[in-house]
């Protein structure tokens, strides 16, 4: 077995100072996704071969150039972008979320994905840039740029498993082409988690800015207002609520929407991982790793279940006879992550907040709170010059749309118990293996 251990160094190894020779142009034009690793047996087909060399696990060098990759941190965004209430765009600048950016883009700065990280000694949550302390992030940020990736990884991952976590190779839960190639023994395993309540809160906030002034419908439910009517025009509000004004979305455009914004975030992700790869002379592929609940089992997440009827919004006649039936099953739903009475990663929602009000309330406070909101910390370096003038300007959101995002995500959730409607809080779809 490799040695993993992470020990810090104070020098750059030669195995850095060889990576960060390689040039960029290589990996893009040899990337591609290599399925057979040493030790690998494909047992049909025409390609049928079997592997007689040994398994070979990653370095522990090669596993933190990969994790850093996937998620490091490398100091300010530039978040140029209008502020101020008096311009004409409103002050728009109030969508980011975070200031520090990291290795891939993420939509409004919310850095939604988690990573875990999977190998033969067990399995790592990857900490997020919103789970470390100021302190904590501007050490990462110098580490990074030092190209002292082990040490990053050590401070960055928390171990949650002391064996290989698996999933069953089975048609319900993993495509029968991948039964033979992924989460084998040998192999670093990364499986994409993503956190969504954040992003969904920063999106309806938004929709709902004076400036955009969207009004949401429910299509499920005969395209009622989704608890939002006193907000429309039509009622003495704010919010354009005729077709004619072409601001109308659904909850369905929403949760696209999001899902979209989110998978940018994954695909970074997977970009980065393979062309590091490349550049490292390994072997790895990206693939589906979406169910919606197994890898949270398997991964021992807090789990809720949710009767099939709410999350699909069924009328009362149509539970009445599904119950009837016995096909009102509950949906095993993820809504946390928990070790030894520490939470990991807590979505904007119940249970971690008595309603929805005081999630939608925590998420903007998380923002704007003076001198801590991530928008408001001073003692977080910025790329602006005049930091403290242009923080100053940074303008809350307007109480109109906290009001309506409040309404909107109590609808949503009291209607189909779990917020977004088609997944709950934590949704996995995609990982990546080296090899």
């Amino acid at each position: 077995m490799t040695d993993k251990s992470l020990e810090p160094s104070s020098r750059i190894s030669p195995f850095v100072e060889q990576l960060r020779e390689y040039p960029l142009c290589e990996p893009i034009l040899k990337r591609r996704s290599r399925r057979f690793a040493k030790g690998f047996h494909l047992a049909e087909g025409p390609l049928a071969y079997q592997n007689e060399i040994s398994t070979q696990p990653l370095s522990a060098e090669e596993e933190a150039a990969l994790v850093f990759a996937a998620g490091g941190l490398t100091g300010p965004v530039l978040a140029e972008l209008p502020y101020e209430p008096s311009h004409a765009s409103g002050g728009g600048g109030n969508i980011m979320t975070h200031l520090v950016g990291w290795t891939v883009a993420s939509a409004d700065a919310t850095h939604t994905i988690s990573v875990f990280v999977m190998n033969d000694e067990g399995g790592w949550l990857l900490k997020r840039l919103q789970d470390f302390s100021q302190s904590e992030v501007s050490e990462l940020i110098r580490l990074g740029q030092q190209h002292r990736w082990l040490e990053v990884y050590e401070k960055s991952r928390i171990q949650i498993a002391n064996q290989r976590p698996e999933v069953p190779r089975e048609i319900r839960y993993m495509p029968p082409f991948n039964y033979w190639s992924a989460n084998q023994a040998g192999s670093t395993y990364f499986l994409l988690v993503a956190e969504l309540s954040s992003l969904y809160i920063n999106l309806l906030l938004a929709a709902f800015s004076e400036e955009l002034a969207y009004f949401i419908l429910d299509e499920r439910n005969g395209y009622r207002p989704a608890g939002i009517a006193r907000f429309g025009r039509s009622k003495g509000g704010y919010l354009f609520d005729r077709a004619s004004d072409g601001r109308l979305g659904t909850l369905g455009h929403l949760d696209d929407w999001m899902y979209e914004y989110s998978a940018v975030e994954q695909g970074s992700i997977i970009q980065n991982l393979a062309l590091m790869v490349e550049a490292l002379g390994l072997g790895g592929f990206p693939h589906f790793a979406g169910h919606p609940f197994i890898w949270f089992q398997k991964l021992s997440f807090r789990m809720e279940g949710i009767p099939l009827s709410q999350t699909i919004g069924a009328n009362p006649l149509i539970k009445l006879v599904m119950q009837l039936r016995g096909e009102d099953r509950a949906v095993p739903t993820a809504i946390g992550f928990e070790r030894e009475g520490q939470v990991l990663i807590k979505p904007f929602c119940p249970p971690y907040y008595r309603n929805m009000e005081e999630a939608v309330l925590a998420f903007i406070d998380y923002k704007f709170a003076p001198d801590k909101g991530t928008l408001k910390d001073e003692s977080v370096a910025t790329a602006w010059r005049r930091q403290a003038k242009v923080q100053a300007a940074i303008p809350p959101i307007l109480n109109q749309a906290v009001d309506a995002t409040i309404a909107c995500w109590d609808y949503i959730y009291k209607c189909y118990g779990r917020f977004p409607t088609g997944s709950g809080p934590l949704r996995t779809a995609m990982a990546y293996q080296a090899h």
